[in-house]
């Protein structure tokens, strides 16, 4: 599960924040999270809440805004929304896609108190 180990990485941005601005505790967390990120929201949601456990995001609440996928397609040009990796252009078929959006994640905002 790596969900684990991104809760703890996003956790570290967090606690670092906290710290440089004098917070003693964290409210809510916000992350963007790519729909083609490949990452178990729910599971992330446990694994932040385990980590964060004794420190001062314990008990953060965690939002999570989801973008969709977004590719460049190579025979037509156009970007397309794009659902799956692996799935072809919907304009014209092609599986000849770069990804542009939707693999992200990042934490964009924190409420520190």
């Amino acid at each position: 599960m790596h969900e684990m180990s991104l809760a703890e990485g996003m956790l570290a941005i967090v606690e670092d924040t906290a710290r440089k601005n004098g917070a003693t505790r964290v409210a809510s967390v916000c992350l963007e999270l790519g729909a083609l990120a490949h990452v178990e929201t729910e599971a992330l949601r446990f694994c932040f809440d385990a980590v964060a456990r004794g420190g001062p995001a314990a008990g953060a609440r965690l939002d999570v805004v989801t973008t969709p996928g977004l590719a460049w397609c190579m025979p037509c040009g156009d970007r397309v929304p794009l659902a799956r990796l692996g799935d072809a252009c919907p304009v014209c078929g092609s599986y000849q896609l770069t990804v542009v959006a939707g693999e992200e994640m990042r934490v964009k905002e924190i409420e520190i108190a």
